[in-house]
């Protein structure tokens, strides 16, 4: 696995070295990577093993898709993150991108972003837009009195429009959760860990910690090794957590 992270890593640094050609504005700034592992060991047992502290109160958080995941299929996400006074972040989640190679105008600062997401031997560059919904809003977006597309930015509905192909959104969009997510900090804050819980019960845990690039595969390891250090059990298939979440939420 060291050894494919490390030369997808030696790539990207080489693609940065320039920028697509007839895509203005100033180029994107490198952004860390987020490596990512799926745990499978009961949450409980997770905080004790790593000696976790709670960040914050639990928040909720709703993602958008129809009955056959049409979104998710194609490598997009829509994801609202509760806050504790009703507003909300309503973000848009393209994977399979180009970081090197994204038009910087198609991805305004503060607005948006180009990640490079490690899950265990999988990795992806991944453009986040978000936009800060009120509370009406939220309230008016969970409840289906608007539909996703009527509360989507410019820089959104350009990004599904022009590069995901994603436009118009599927018409039987709905909102799925809510997800009860609970942030842990490990000692030091080197490590996040978010402990999921879906209405109906089911309890996801995942690790990550963002690190430069070119350190995403030594990175990777001495995660492993704590984890493996604590007898905490890592998942049989590392992959993003969010499919799991929303077949088991359409069911």
């Amino acid at each position: 696995m060291d050894m494919r992270i490390a030369s997808a890593m030696a790539t990207f640094i080489f693609a940065t070295t320039a920028i697509l050609p007839g895509a203005s504005g100033a180029p994107l700034p490198l952004t860390k990577a987020e490596i990512q592992i799926g745990l499978c060991a009961p949450p409980e047992r997770i905080v004790q093993a790593l000696d976790l502290q709670p960040r914050g109160a639990p928040i909720d958080v709703w993602q958008f898709d129809d009955a056959a995941l049409t979104l998710l299929e194609r490598g997009v996400r829509l994801r609202v993150r509760g806050s504790k006074d009703g507003s909300s972040e309503f973000t848009l989640k393209v994977a399979n991108q180009d970081c090197a190679r994204a038009n910087p105008e198609l991805i305004p600062s503060g607005e948006g972003k180009c990640e490079y997401d490690v899950y265990g031997e999988t990795a992806s560059d991944t453009v986040s837009l978000t936009r800060r919904l009120s509370a009406d809003d939220t309230a008016a977006l969970l409840a289906g009195r608007v539909a996703a597309m009527q509360m989507l930015s410019r820089a959104q509905i350009r990004y599904l429009r022009e590069v995901a192909g994603v436009w118009p959104l599927p018409p039987d969009l709905r909102s799925l959760g809510p997800i009860r997510v609970q942030a842990y900090r490990t000692k030091g804050a080197a490590y996040d860990i978010d402990v999921s819980e879906l209405p109906a019960g089911e309890q996801y845990a995942e690790i990550s910690r963002k690190v430069p690039r070119a350190d995403a595969a030594r990175a990777m390891k001495i995660m492993e090794e704590r984890l493996s250090r604590a007898g905490v059990e890592q998942c049989a298939g590392q992959s993003s957590q969010a499919g799991e979440k929303l077949r088991s939420l359409v069911r």
